[in-house]
């Protein structure tokens, strides 16, 4: 008897472990979504109540609450939808241009380091140029269309990109490169199965951060001089007066952030599943 009570106990201190591992796994399994939708939703039922109004002494028609911006976005759709649109190709368009020539910038620079080195870092010194001041020297340059525009998002998003992919195709180990060359491989192979392979995290970083400076590159060009788009509505409604229309073109541009930065880590995931962030744990 004293044995069966024994193994039993045995039995059931080894089944604890099992228990807490479940559970553990039953954690890990619930949705990432739900804290920050949770506090998603907590913030527009205080913005609704007229809670910010009251911590910061607004007026409803300086900050609208989101019933008046969702009333906006529907009786102005078809503006919205067309507008959002012709910014959203700005952004796009822009954005793989930028980051296509940052890329090849990169490129140039990590086969010749010594020359290429200085190159990279005339190239970040233009996250120095003030938006407001390049704004009106595209359109001066490329006319009020969509040129001007792609110009001033492709200039924003090419240094960033040209940086963090540098620093990625340069992040390899010697003992990698001497590798390669010992099996007769040349610039062109060690560059596209051990340089690119290692930066792609890096470039999908870049990517990244090129949507959010896109929005900003297309919205703010569209203020000088343009006919449509989210930025020249966003201007055009200020000026009217008619604020629950100009918060409907913020939201609409913010989730149009959101929805291109999560299709590049949607990308991300697809094309480089073995990297170390991708992973679950």
């Amino acid at each position: 008897m004293k044995e069966m009570l024994a193994s039993r106990s045995i039995d059931g201190i080894r089944s604890k472990p099992s228990l807490m591992n479940t559970k553990s796994s039953l954690k890990s399994k619930r949705p990432v979504f739900l804290l920050p939708l949770g506090f998603g939703l907590l913030f527009l039922a205080v913005w609704q109540l007229e809670g910010f109004h009251w911590l910061f002494h607004l007026e409803l028609y300086q900050l609208p609450i989101p019933s008046a911006i969702a009333n906006a976005i529907r009786e102005n759709s078809d503006v919205l939808q067309r507008y959002s649109l012709y910014t959203g190709s700005e952004i796009l368009g822009g954005c793989f241009i930028g980051s296509f020539l940052g890329l090849l910038a990169a490129a140039a620079a990590s086969s010749f380091p010594r020359m290429g080195k200085g190159g990279i870092t005339i190239i970040a010194a233009l996250n120095a140029v003030p938006i407001v001041a390049l704004a009106p020297v595209m359109n001066n340059w490329f006319g009020a269309g969509i040129a001007s525009k792609i110009a001033i998002v492709s200039v924003m998003t090419m240094a960033a990109m040209a940086v963090i992919a540098f620093k990625g195709l340069r992040s390899i180990d010697p003992a990698s490169i001497e590798l390669m060359h010992a099996y007769a491989a040349g610039k062109f192979q060690v560059f596209m199965k051990l340089r690119l392979r290692a930066a792609l995290p890096h470039l999908f970083a870049a990517l990244k951060i090129n949507m959010s400076t896109s929005i900003v590159g297309a919205i703010v060009g569209e203020f000088f001089i343009s006919s449509r788009g989210l930025g020249f509505l966003l201007s055009d409604q200020i000026k009217l007066g008619n604020m629950p229309l100009a918060w409907a073109c913020i939201a609409i541009a913010a989730v149009l952030g959101i929805l291109l930065y999560y299709l590049v880590q949607l990308a991300e995931r697809l094309i480089i599943p073995w990297h170390a962030a991708q992973r679950k744990h």
